[in-house]
């Protein structure tokens, strides 16, 4: 068959390396397949199959410097990852029998106890079989936090595999940032960290969560999975019908020829393995002296980055290799410029240094500041949903007029009354919350007038003045005010400046009345946001524009999605169980009403953040700089995005929530509150459309008010933090009261 595209020349910084203990996981790995029932008779595999496919080569390269031991049992386990997927395919994916996949599915996680004493079924067929072998031999080695992040990445390339079923039932294929966050999931790539950790070192629980290894993490999944994408487009699209492969995703969203698309992919994959340079080189070192870890603890991380660069660049040889996947021209003619040849050096071509990826790098970071762009383009959209006000709104702003007077927020130079009435924050709580009563209004409107406010405070204070210590010492004193177990306490710690002073009444008036787990919840959707704020500084500093990835999925923070969606799910209490909330369909539902909202936000600002405020934080330019396209097209690309993440949040409400309300069996109760929690998210977006509508926050008219007007501002030599001069007229204010 026809290759459908020519594969791209690929950016693999790291050159492959092949583990010499190779032949003994081949043989191991060919009697343990047999033994589990995986080979003759199972109606998936024979030995040809298992022998044509090679994934001993594939841990030979991903694993290079493991022992025998260790490289036969991690080979175990992608002979029983891989197998499970074709097993999968053969029984439920042919034949659209989600009921009998999901129970299939189901009965998996009964074979990953945390505690090896706990008692397993039988296993009933060969994949039962090879993970339970496969977890007896492998946990007693780890520690509980691994087991626990180990189990959770199985179970979610296992149970995601039902969206795949679903999607092909309804012949649906995802938008681009949907598909990227699922195939992680069914991809299995963090499942692969996993096992590098195995492999190399387990990294330590205190930072295991942390944003620099959730991003080298991510970055890693995603250079994998798109990888494999480009290989694999040719068997999965054409031969099974596939519709989850990220060429045919874009394929789809851009309109353009297959080709194009996989070109596409390609430059993605350029960028996130850029994305986990930069994670590796400025982000993760900054973290582990954070967390203070001792030279054992920092040796572990950096055997796992190592690790991950190994897995990448032994993958992609593999792919070069496998019978399993199109590569038919994939191994390039040596040319004057192609460097050293044979086996393992696919990586060291002297032709990358000439590359477009080393041309994309650059244009990350020579965006100039500043630039006339004119008023901001704003295409036709609407939500569908319908809009109510509060009828409480007009006595919500002169509320609000006097918070922001009382707490210094119009008072310290950077915002004045004519600013916070140009704002009108009140009107887009008063749709967000519109039947709230006055005090619940007045809280709501004072949370989103802090959020705008700290989110114009950061890049004033920090990032045009290049203090990323001051940011974070900044960052620190506020999370310190939010004190899960004593919410008043904030009240009596010393205030710096208004966006402390205004926190520690928010944080009292808001926490007190929610019980500890609503407070932890809420606290964590603030710290969320403020983290966000620190990663803006950070790269503000660096003057580097965002991987478009790491963009979209840090919006979600800087917007501060989750801390007010999450006021929501807080007044639900105890009546739907967290782990509803933790489902894929409803982290699919939030996620997609989030990045339609800042995405609609990005539209508006454009004008305000590139031409005044000289930001690299915004989806246009995030797209302009990754398409290397005009404003015009970096429009009609955001606005084609949102309107595929307002269609998945529409699917998600009509094909995916009644399925989950049927899985676990909620009653009527539960299901009204749920209901009740989409028609407020439904609120929170057509709010935010219609406040961007009408605000002048952003008209360009106004612009000239904002920062960065007037004469140059003194020191604050009156301030609790230390800094250099303020770019505005900054000058402290008295105490509330």
């Amino acid at each position: 068959m026809t290759q459908p595209f020519v594969l791209p020349d690929f950016y693999m910084p790291y050159p492959a390396q092949l583990n010499p203990h190779l032949e003994e996981a081949r043989a191991h790995s060919a009697d343990w397949a047999r033994e589990m029932g995986m080979l003759e008779g199972s109606g998936v595999w024979d030995t040809a199959d298992l022998e044509a496919h090679d994934y001993a080569l594939l841990c030979a390269y991903t694993h290079p410097d493991c022992d025998g031991p260790a490289l036969s049992l991690v080979t175990d386990w992608y002979v029983w990852v891989f197998f499970f997927d074709d097993h999968f395919l053969e029984l439920f994916k042919r034949s659209q029998d989600r009921a009998a996949g999901k129970a299939h599915l189901e009965r998996l996680a009964l074979f990953m106890p945390m505690d090896l004493a706990t008692p397993m079924p039988e296993p009933q067929n060969p994949v039962e079989a090879g993970l339970a072998d496969l977890w007896t031999r492998t946990v007693p080695a780890m520690s509980a936090a691994w087991r626990d992040r180990f189990a959770e990445s199985t179970r979610n390339l296992l149970n995601e595999s039902d969206w795949e079923l679903s999607n092909i039932n309804e012949g649906r294929i995802a938008n681009p940032v949907e598909y990227i966050e699922m195939r992680r999931k069914v991809g299995g790539a963090p499942w692969s960290a996993g096992l590098v950790e195995y492999a190399t070192a387990e990294i330590p629980a205190r930072i295991a969560r942390s944003r620099p290894l959730r991003v080298l993490c991510d970055a890693f999944s995603d250079g994998v999975h798109l990888r494999n994408d480009l290989f694999s487009y040719q068997r999965e699209v054409q031969d099974e019908g596939e519709l989850s492969n990220g060429v045919l995703v874009l394929e789809t969203f851009l309109g353009c020829t297959t080709q194009e698309a996989a070109d596409a992919v390609n430059d993605l994959i350029t960028s996130r393995l850029q994305q986990f340079e930069a994670t590796a080189l400025t982000e993760l070192p900054a973290q582990c002296a954070e967390s203070a870890l001792d030279p054992g603890e920092y040796a572990a991380v950096a055997a796992y980055v190592k690790g991950l660069q190994d897995w990448q660049s032994g993958g992609h040889e593999w792919h070069l290799r496998s019978s399993r996947y199109m590569n038919e021209g994939a191994v390039r003619e040596s040319s004057p410029l192609a460097g050293p040849t044979g086996l393992g050096t696919s990586a060291a071509a002297v032709r990358s240094l000439l590359s477009p990826a080393s041309a994309r790098r650059l244009r990350n970071y020579a965006h100039v500041p500043h630039q006339r762009v004119g008023p901001s383009r704003i295409p036709d959209f609407e939500t569908g949903y319908e809009l109510r006000l509060s009828p409480l709104l007009p006595t919500a702003r002169d509320h609000l007029t006097d918070w922001a007077r009382t707490t210094g927020i119009t008072r310290e130079g950077l915002w004045d009354q004519a600013a916070l009435d140009r704002y009108d924050l009140a009107l887009c709580a008063a749709g967000i919350y519109p039947d709230a009563d006055q005090k619940d209004l007045d809280i709501g409107s004072a949370w989103l007038a802090w959020g705008t406010y700290g989110d114009d405070w950061y890049p004033a204070l920090y990032a045009r003045t290049g203090d990323f210590a001051g940011a974070r010492l900044a960052t620190e004193r506020l999370k310190a005010l939010m004190v899960v177990d004593e919410p008043d306490a904030a009240l009596a710690a010393p205030h710096a400046n208004a966006l402390e002073r205004a926190l520690a009444d928010l944080w009292s008036r808001t926490a007190g009345p929610m019980p500890p787990e609503g407070r932890a919840l809420f606290r964590d959707g603030v710290v969320a946001m403020l983290d966000g704020w620190l990663w803006e500084v950070s790269n503000e500093i660096q003057h580097r524009i965002p991987d478009p990835v790491d963009y979209i999925e840090m919006r979600r923070d800087t917007f501060g999605s989750d801390m007010t969606t999450s006021l929501s799910r807080i007044s639900h209490g105890k009546r739907v169980p967290d782990e509803i909330y933790a489902t894929g369909p409803m982290r699919s539902l939030v996620n997609s009403a989030m990045d339609y909202a800042c995405l609609l936000n990005d539209l508006f600002s454009y004008q305000k953040e590139i031409e005044y405020d000289g930001e690299v934080h915004n989806g246009v330019l995030v797209v302009q700089n990754f398409f290397d396209c005009d404003y015009a097209t970096g429009v009609a690309l955001v606005h084609d995005l949102m309107q595929g993440r307002l269609r998945q949040f529409q699917h998600v409400v009509e094909h995916e929530l009644p399925v989950l309300y049927e899985d676990f069996g909620l009653d009527e109760e539960a299901r009204e509150v749920l209901a009740g929690y989409v028609t407020e998210l439904e609120n929170w977006l057509t709010a935010i459309l219609h406040w961007h509508r009408e605000c002048r926050r952003y008209r360009e008219e106004y612009l000239s008010h904002g920062i960065g007007a007037g004469t140059p501002a003194p020191r604050r030599a009156d301030s609790l933090l230390p800094g250099p001069a303020l770019p505005f007229a900054w000058r402290a204010a008295p105490p509330a009261g």
